[in-house]
């Protein structure tokens, strides 16, 4: 097989690269066996393209189908977590402006009750 192209993988269907992958994988481990009983340069050669498209198949199978779970929760509250934002832990944990924003019963009567002072300062 020659190399596989990644942008030609991204137009066929999930079918396709599956039994592509199954191709490859075959392959591959055929060149295992002749690399052990005749060992030519020509098919050592061929394992590294063969494993590099093996790789590369089954990169674009994992990323399409991430898309399709990325589009399947797009207006959901909750998404899975290898779809949230990564961020830092830090990060993550803050409280949300909305959150910040927000005062206790407590703390509203305080402002109305005692209100900050406003003075009129003469320069």
């Amino acid at each position: 097989m020659a190399k596989v192209k990644t942008y030609e993988l991204r137009t066929k269907s999930k079918a396709d690269l599956m039994r592509q992958l199954e191709d490859l994988k075959t392959e591959l481990s055929q060149l295992r066996v002749d690399k052990v009983n005749s060992g030519t340069p020509a098919k050592l050669t061929k394992i590294k393209e063969v494993r590099k498209s093996i790789a590369r198949v089954s990169t674009v199978i994992s990323q399409t189908q991430r898309q399709q779970v990325a589009l399947l929760y797009a207006n959901k509250k909750y998404k899975p977590l290898d779809l949230r934002a990564k961020k830092t832990r830090a990060i993550r944990r803050q409280l949300t402006k909305h959150e910040k924003s927000r005062k206790s019963q407590k703390e509203l009567k305080k402002l109305t009750h005692f209100a900050p002072r406003k003075y009129a300062i003469k320069a």
